[in-house]
């Protein structure tokens, strides 16, 4: 995997943070698959590097590197990553207050 210059990672997480959000990096392999997961709070995710299928309630995603997704609290999702890359995307959960 090639790093990304364009996605600035320190201004990436003070935005996660300001908004009410943690912040965590996941790099996963070629194929990788986080299928049927639900949380009871938000979820913003930012691909970093490779390619990256998101599923929420059955509508399929395919983000850009750099673009930021949303994942409403009690939704059914999936992350799926390509069969010929690695990835590695943030996320982030809702503080609840």
């Amino acid at each position: 995997m090639e790093a990304v210059e364009s996605v600035d990672m320190i201004k990436l997480e003070k935005e996660f943070l300001q908004r009410g959000y943690s912040f965590g990096i996941f790099e996963d392999p070629p194929g990788q698959q986080w299928l049927d997961f639900v949380h009871s709070v938000d979820e913003l995710l930012v691909v970093l590097e490779g390619d990256l299928v998101v599923v929420i309630d059955g509508i399929h995603c395919y983000p850009e590197v750099g673009e930021e997704v949303f994942i409403p609290a009690n939704s059914n999702h999936d992350v799926i990553t390509g069969p010929n890359s690695g990835s590695r995307w943030a996320y982030g959960y809702r503080h609840q207050d």
